[in-house]
């Protein structure tokens, strides 16, 4: 990412590297203001540990380069799933110890507590680069900046054997300090001694004020009464403000408070020394220990985007180039947004937004009411890609994809200035201008309420003709107007699609809810009718129409109520379908359970069986052993033991259980796998008619009839008229050529859901436990990634349902963690 450091700010940092580059094109900045980027980078510097990452969140900036934007969101996904199996990684208890560094290069003497700032700064990164030792592999970006982590050797040991953690400077510091410090307790003590038998001597009693011993100026002392000056040989030091008590030191102690006192200035100096000896080594190491502070900063800074992610419930988008499209007019700009949340907004209240521009469209023209949504989803867009380009998470759904734009220009908002004599139309305009001598065929643009605060004919007019500049030039844009010729005019340039944001009519209120490929309704008359205006006026208003117009109308009216018709439809077929799936799963629940009852009804039998046979074999043992102690011939009984070991082998068979099926047998689609049962041999599907299918198995491809071909991972169909409990050997098979054992292989330990929607992981899940429990594989993982949390809970609300899964996990933390599911299987 794009970090400042100290020194000048034409240079960036690079956040995987720390190598140092110009600068290759910087976004507009009054773009940036409009469309509320620093309020994001804000909400990012609360997640900060120290102030230099906090610096470096409100500094950053994003980036043109495909290259650079895809590092950084690398970074922030590695340190995402660092936090999600190690959470309380963190930069400890650094602080950002620049200036006090640069201090010590210059030979500024740091004291105790400086030292121990820079001590435990360093331990913090010494700490943190221990997390990614052994693990480059799992976090090679994290590990790149990791790499200016390990402090200087031996600095941490050298400020801990000098200076205690309160601060205090250690009597190992040097043996010089030690041995002073022992002559100031000695000096002390001998002192002190001195003090006390004078002071309790009855002959001072009478002229002492109190029985202490008190400091003045540094020097020990005792209270002697005003009165009494002259009894005791002493210096004064100090008074009492009422003048009744003088402070003096006696005459007898004067030499010993001397050396006591040039005790503590030898300690004083020698403390210094030890200060200055100890700053000279941390100077020596400055370079080092700045490029340690930036590491932790830009560290500090990919976990700060991180936990943002988490808190906006955000994604990794996926940043493609632009595409070459030769000589068709689009610029090759791709914008796919799939449930788009505003970061700003609360995620609870938010009505999330699909934003799809496919192959053929490069602008956008919104219509609707007034605080319907246009702004929001013109701000959300720009806001996209500025996150995106910067190296954070999108709160979108996965799989949403983003071009690297070149800039972003915006003008959102009223542009009026009393300051510069402008009203809101000419601040509209000069903005405008500013814009398109600036953009081109790779920046994205985004215009507001275009052509509005003036004549409303002259303003649609200039609508039309900076909405057909801006196709011209194959400029991808967004535009949000009231005005119904764009909407003719969207409908009637290649390029260029209508998208209305919804009105709901009974409520009087907005769905913010954004229908590309429809255009907006002129809701005013059907409001004012609602509201209770008189029916006549409400015609009188009609007639005044146009009749185009009112044909035009009433036609969006019926594919509005048609497009609800089939929403609602569709609403409903979802509904039964979830409610026919709901009553296979509970007739297979009875049927299993009724399969349970049976199982033990046989196990049961086989028990019983069991010990019978075992009776019999005992008593042809018994009979065995008195025939042979008879001297009698064992021919006779040889045949019965053989027949009783027959018997058991027959008994000691397990029950097969049957498997029930739960879900309805799905129709083969292209690129499924299947067996060909006629060879035995796995193919994929690569073509379907309708009684024949052509199979590629390997390089060859095969055409077979649809009854040949068994979807991989499911039994054989069985013959017909066999019965349960009987063995096939016992019923005639027809005359024919003996098909091959039903054979099913392995789908792979892993299946990877990420990026696909609910719908569709779901039934590549289904097909997937029923493979891996026809494979007999005792467990098997789900990798759906963690997002917004909406795909591992579906996933885990399937897996709970399956009769496939007996029971299912969160990944360990060398597996995942919560981005992935381990799911037992269960035993055939």
């Amino acid at each position: 990412m794009i970090l400042p450091r100290i020194g000048g700010s034409d240079f960036i940092t690079c956040m995987v590297s720390g190598k140092q580059g110009k600068i290759t094109a910087e976004m507009d900045e009054k773009s940036l203001v409009t469309l509320e980027y620093f309020k994001v980078l804000e909400r990012l510097a609360a997640f900060a540990d120290f102030s230099a990452s906090a610096e470096l969140a409100r500094h950053l900036r994003p980036t043109s380069r495909l290259d650079e934007a895809l590092d950084r969101l690398a970074v922030t996904s590695e340190a995402a799933r660092l936090l999600s199996v190690k959470s309380e990684t963190s930069v400890g208890s650094a602080l950002d110890v620049r200036i006090l560094i640069e201090r010590a290069r210059r030979s500024a003497v740091l004291t105790p507590q400086e030292l121990l700032d820079v001590k435990s700064t360093l331990i913090a990164a010494r700490d943190l680069h221990r997390t990614f030792e052994h693990k480059q592999t799992e976090y090679p970006q994290l590990a790149l900046i990791a790499e200016k982590l390990p402090p200087p050797p031996g600095l941490i040991e050298t400020i801990s054997r000098t200076i205690s953690d309160r601060a205090e400077i250690l009597d190992s510091a040097s043996p010089k300090l030690a041995s002073i410090r022992a002559e100031i307790k000695i000096a002390h003590e001998r002192l002190m001694t001195k003090l006390t038998r004078l002071i309790n001597d009855p002959r001072n009693a009478p002229h002492l004020q109190e029985n202490i011993i008190t400091q003045r100026n540094g020097r020990y002392v005792v209270p002697v009464r005003a009165e009494s000056r002259g009894r005791i040989r002493s210096i004064v030091h100090d008074q009492s403000s009422s003048g009744a008590t003088l402070f003096v030191e006696p005459l007898v102690v004067v030499e010993l408070n001397n050396q006591w006192h040039e005790a503590q200035l030898a300690e004083r100096d020698e403390e210094r020394r030890i200060l200055t000896d100890l700053t000279d080594q941390v100077g020596v190491f400055a370079g080092v220990i700045s490029d340690l502070v930036e590491a932790l900063a830009r560290m500090d800074l990919a976990l700060m985007c991180a936990k943002y992610a988490v808190e906006i419930q955000a994604t990794e988008p996926v940043l493609v180039p632009f595409r070459k499209v030769g000589a068709e007019k689009h610029p090759g700009s791709t914008i796919t947004l799939y449930h788009a949340r505003h970061p700003l907004l609360d995620p609870a209240a938010v009505v999330p937004l699909d934003i799809l521009f496919d192959e053929q469209t490069y602008s956008l023209v919104i219509t609707g009411p007034n605080t319907g949504g246009k702004t929001v989803t013109l701000k959300t867009v720009g806001l996209f890609v500025l996150m995106a380009q910067s190296g954070m998470h999108i709160p979108a759904q996965s799989g949403s994809s983003l071009s690297i734009f070149d800039n972003v220009y915006a003008d959102i908002g009223d542009e009026q200035s009393i300051e510069q004599s402008l009203s809101t139309f000419s601040g509209h305009i000069t903005n405008i201008v500013r814009i398109l001598n600036r953009a081109d065929s790779h920046a994205l643009v985004l215009f507001d309420e275009l052509g509005a605060g003036t004549d409303p004919q002259e303003g649609s007019a200039l609508a039309r003709a900076l909405l057909a500049h801006l196709v011209e030039n194959r400029i991808t844009s967004l535009v949000a107007t009231h005005y119904p010729e764009l909407k003719v005019f969207a409908h009637a340039t290649p390029g260029v699609v209508n998208a209305s944001m919804e009105f709901d009519l009974r409520t009087l209120k907005p769905t913010y809810n954004l229908v590309i490929g429809i255009p907006g309704r002129s809701n005013a008359l059907a409001i004012a009718e609602r509201l209770g205006l008189s029916n006549d006026i409400i015609q009188s208003a009609r007639g005044m129409l146009d009749p185009t117009d009112l044909q035009a109308e009433d036609l969006l009216d019926e594919i509005h109520n048609q497009r609800t018709i089939a929403r609602k439809s569709r609403g409903a077929a979802d509904r039964s379908r979830f409610e026919a799936d709901q009553i296979r799963k509970e007739l297979a629940q009875r049927l299993e359970k009724i399969e349970d009852e049976r199982q033990a009804i046989l196990e049961k039998a086989r028990a019983l069986q069991e010990k019978e046979i075992e009776e019999l074999r005992l008593e042809a043992e018994s009979l065995r052993k008195a025939l042979t102690r008879a001297r009698q011939p064992l021919d006779a009984l040889k045949g019965v033991q053989e027949r009783v070991e027959e018997l058991r082998s027959e008994v000691e068979q397990p029950v097969a259980r049957r498997v029930v099926q739960s879900t309805a047998p799905r129709k083969l689609k292209l690129g499924d796998k299947v067996r060909l049962r006629t060879l035995n041999m796995d193919g994929v599907v690569s073509a379907l008619g309708e009684e024949e299918i052509e199979v590629l198995l390997g390089n060859l491809r095969v055409r077979a009839r649809v009854s040949d071909v068994v979807r991989s991972g499911q039994p054989e169909p069985e013959l017909e008229g066999v019965l349960p409990g009987v063995k096939k050997a016992a019923v005639p098979a027809p005359a024919r050529t003996p098909t091959p054992a039903p054979f099913s292989p392995s789908p792979g330990v892993e299946l990877d859901l990420r990026g696909q929607r609910a719908e569709d992981a779901l039934e590549a899940l289904e097909r997937y436990l029923e493979s891996a429990y026809l494979a007999g594989m005792p467990y098997v993982r789900v990798i759906h990634g963690k997002g917004t949390g909406r795909l591992r809970q579906v996933i885990r609300e399937e897996l709970s349902r399956s009769e496939f899964v007996t029971r299912f996990e969160s990944g360990g933390d060398s597996e995942g963690g919560d981005g992935v599911t381990v799911a037992h299987v269960a035993k055939e």
